[in-house]
């Protein structure tokens, strides 16, 4: 699965996850799991079996060029050089790639839009309605070469058409939003761009009144572990709706200049 089990994951993102009773899989999730609590080197056994980084470079990379009509991809960071070329390539051969997410680099090839209202910690790869990856590792290097994440791939009918349905939902959100930001040339929406830049700019330090906040809590120490790409990205976002909704406040009832 690609969610944690935590309120923000399962009850405010776009995640998925897979319940199989495949005895290969499950073998292999096990022997898996007894290698790494032994602290002992994983052989990958198959290859829909996904394992960073074991083997997920070779199977991910083999699965996009496997492609013919489409890729429809949740990633929340496709960064890594070598897929991009994978899907620019696929792209190139009439391959329709929409990404549902972020990508580093910017090309005509690629189709991408964030995924609108709702924050996206899912990683899916769909492949002609017939396949599908589903997983923990994004298409960015250190997910697939340096840590431990792990997916499957799979053709079950019924659930590739059932996410394939989702992710065209969600896609035609993400492009709506995305056409009204582009024609939101406002004065609001550029008053609202140097408003959030002369906070940023003025503000102090968050950190004494974050110790603050946890000692009110009762809580004497805190461990973090955060998502650098997600945590600039949520933090981005509540900054641009807040400032919007003070600006949208405090101009409300005045009245127009005459025409």
């Amino acid at each position: 699965m690609a969610f944690n089990f935590t309120y923000l994951d399962i009850e405010q993102s776009r995640s998925f996850g897979i319940v199989t009773t495949n005895k290969g899989a499950v073998a292999e999730a096990s022997k898996l799991f007894e290698m790494d609590m032994k602290r002992q080197p994983y052989d990958a056994g198959l290859d829909w079996f996904i394992v960073s980084p074991a083997n997920a470079r070779r199977g991910l990379e083999e699965f996009i060029k496997g492609a013919r009509k489409e890729l429809h991809i949740y990633d929340p960071c496709v960064s890594d050089p070598a897929m991009i070329r994978a899907l620019q390539e696929r792209s190139k051969n009439g391959v329709e790639v929409k990404i549902l997410g972020h990508s580093t680099r910017h090309s005509t090839n690629l189709e991408v839009c964030k995924l609108h209202d709702m924050r996206l910690h899912t990683r899916m790869i769909l492949r002609d309605g017939t396949h599908g990856f589903l997983g923990s590792q994004s298409l960015r290097t250190v997910e697939l070469d340096r840590r431990r994440e792990v997916g499957m791939i799979f053709d079950d009918a019924a659930v590739i058409e059932s996410l394939t349905k989702t992710f065209l939902e969600d896609w035609k959100g993400a492009a709506a939003a995305k056409t009204d930001s582009r024609s939101d040339a406002t004065p609001t929406s550029r008053v609202a761009k140097k408003v959030a830049k002369a906070i940023a700019k003025d503000l102090p330090s968050l950190t004494p009144m974050i110790e603050t906040a946890m000692q009110e809590a009762g809580v004497e120490s805190v461990e973090l572990a955060l998502n650098p790409e997600e945590l600039d990205d949520s933090v981005r976002d509540a900054v641009k709706h807040a400032v919007r909704a003070a600006i949208k406040d405090a101009v409300v009832g005045e009245p127009q200049p005459a025409k």
